[in-house]
């Protein structure tokens, strides 16, 4: 068994009290002989929505020894509304306890910098291991099974129940809906997201005409009562009369013949796309990854790839995807296809020669225009959010999911997290607001003049009449809640840690088995240290009388089972991206660590 450092892990404290405990408070002296997984996640956050399915699997096998608690850290203000973060635990299906922390106290005292991040702490209240990102839960069940052994021979293992406490179920039509789509007769077709279902509503918008799909997590094609979807969100006519679904959790496309009733899969193999996974090729091949909505523009379904930060484009008459536009890096830039970021792009909407695009991690209204370059209409970053209305360059949106064209060019944003419709006039570049006290609209579509809006956490559709003057709101701006990095200036070390999990080692077989990009806002920040390479630590230099800014960090590494009779190791890609807010200071620290998996030793 490999010494581990001994840390005791700090006390979890969080103001919005505990979700699926049946109302009881714990400490963690209470879970003592458990293991406990930390997740440190905020629901707005696709990769924190891909590490709750990564851990279902060991959740259920480790039942009576591991204990996981989500700790819910917020970036947005709306994610710190109590409410919210309720219909989160149940729109993402979590089946464990989590501790709502509105104002990141626990997320502080972990000294945690980036979402998703989880902690282990071992039955005695050490904190033993740390994994910021996605793909660590194979490490992680392996490192489960090393505390089982080593602490049943020492006694201070705990077998049992839980604190897991399920909620009542609510009964309703539809629970959290994401998109919805006007059908020819008047009626509509709506994805009922948390039900994993699509279900076909009469024109009023209320009555339930047909189901599809049995309401059970899966996939699986074939008959209404046969299919199965797995958190299914946008849908978009096809040529040939056909829907198109975004089905988000099995990272696939599907199409459902309204006649027949009848699903099959366009694209996608139900496998996450990982970094050197194929990025074009037959659709069906190709591994795809939390696509949110699509939209037919040109002659292609444009996908907004959320799980990636791309947009990606299905062609029917080849069969094939490929990448449109997006790097994979998170952030608001704009330029040719290939050289834009986006940050989880929710919503897509063609309009004559442009396709609009809601950018929602950097609150963005932005578009791709018919020769593919990307352009920003309203936003200025992932940091900057909030309620504001007037010229373009000065308004502010809160995580947009939904974009619908109007008849007179403009465009209306479901700006969810500010519970309201907003509208940007592109002739005169003014940003409005449509309709307030939504709760979390996702989606809307235009029928016969008015706007029927998806109003997810209301669980229900809401026929809005586009009003001739704009609703008047007070200016609200706001930046993310966590704390700014103190550094010095001069040169800052960059240490990315990545220690290979136990029974593991990095894979070099084919060159270099890791990834460093940085790059930072505003990009005068550095003076030098931006750019691509391989080396997880780098000297970054601030720029003479820098004082502030962020510095965004992606790094990959690939490990392989460390075995030297298997000829063909099974092999694990480990990645994250942290923006990091930074404050220049006289005091301010001279070294960066950010943990990828295992533990500081400098710290």
């Amino acid at each position: 068994m490999t010494a581990r450092a001994r840390v005791r892990a700090p006390e979890l404290i969080g103001k919005g009290g505990w979700l699926n405990t049946g109302d009881r408070q714990y400490t963690l002296a209470e879970l003592r002989g458990r293991i406990v997984i930390l997740d440190f996640w905020t629901f707005c956050c696709v990769n924190c929505l891909h590490v709750l399915d990564e851990l279902r699997e060991l959740e259920e096998k480790h039942r009576d020894t591991v204990v996981i608690i989500g700790v819910h850290s917020p970036k947005f203000v709306h994610e710190a509304d109590h409410q919210a973060v309720v219909d989160a635990v149940e729109r993402y299906e979590v089946h464990h306890p989590v501790l709502d922390d509105p104002e990141l106290a626990t997320w502080k005292q972990y000294a945690v910098r980036a979402w998703p991040t989880l902690v282990v702490v071992d039955p005695e209240g050490y904190v033993v291991a740390q994994h910021a990102g996605e793909g660590h839960a194979h490490a992680i069940e392996k490192l489960v099974e090393e505390l089982e052994a080593e602490h049943a021979a020492k006694g201070t293992l705990r077998r049992g129940d839980g604190p897991y406490v399920a909620p009542e179920p609510v009964a309703t039509h539809l629970r959290f809906p994401g998109k919805a789509l006007a059908l020819p007769d008047g009626g509509f077709l709506v994805s009922d997201t948390t039900r994993h279902r699509l279900v076909e509503l009469e024109p009023d918008g209320e009555t339930v005409r047909r189901h599809f799909g049995a309401g059970e997590r899966g996939f699986v094609d074939g008959s209404p009562g046969q299919a199965r979807f797995s958190e299914p969100q946008g849908l978009a006519v096809l040529p040939d009369g056909r829907i198109a679904v975004a089905d988000t959790v099995n990272h696939a496309i599907r199409a459902l013949d309204p006649v027949t009733g009848e699903t099959t899969t366009l694209a996608g193999t139900g496998r996450q796309w990982w970094q050197g996974s194929a990025t074009s090729g037959t659709a069906t091949e190709v591994d795809l990854s939390s696509p949110w909505d699509i939209a037919w523009f040109g002659d292609r379904l444009w996908i907004a790839m959320a799980g990636v930060h791309q947009l990606w484009t299905y062609d029917p008459v080849e069969g094939t995807v490929r990448v449109a536009a997006g790097t994979t890096n998170e952030g608001l830039v704009d330029g040719p296809g290939d050289e834009a970021w986006f940050a989880q792009p929710s919503g897509l909407a063609a309009a004559g020669d442009r396709l609009w695009v809601a950018d929602s991690e950097t609150s963005a209204l932005r578009y791709v225009d018919e020769a593919g370059e990307v352009h920003t209409a309203v936003g200025t970053g992932l940091f900057d959010f909030g309620h504001r209305d007037g010229p373009a360059a000065q308004a502010l949106l809160q995580h947009p999911l939904g974009v619908t064209a109007l008849p007179d060019g403009s465009v209306a944003v479901s700006d969810t997290y500010n519970h309201a419709l907003r509208r940007y006039d592109p002739e005169s570049g003014e940003v409005t607001t449509l309709a307030t006290d939504l709760r979390e609209p996702s989606d809307a579509v235009l029928v016969e003049g008015d706007l029927v809006v998806v109003e997810s956490a209301r669980h229900r559709l809401t026929r809005l009449r586009l009003p001739e003057e704009a609703v008047r709101v007070a200016d609200r701006a706001h930046r993310t809640q966590r704390a700014a990095t103190e550094v010095a200036a001069g040169t800052l070390r960059l240490d990315v840690v990545f220690q290979a999990p136990a029974g593991q080692k990095l894979d070099t077989r084919y060159g270099p088995s890791t990834r460093l990009l940085v790059s930072s806002t505003p990009p005068e920040l550095l003076a030098e240290g931006a750019g691509q390479g391989t080396d997880l630590s780098r000297d970054l230099v601030l720029a003479d009388g820098a004082t502030e800014g962020v510095l965004h960090v992606s790094a990959m590494a690939a490990s392989c089972d460390d075995d030297p009779e298997n000829e063909y190791p099974a092999c694990h890609v480990h990645q994250q991206d942290w923006g990091v807010p930074v404050t220049v200071t006289a005091t301010g620290a001279s070294r960066l660590p950010l943990v990828l998996a295992g533990m500081d030793d400098q710290a």
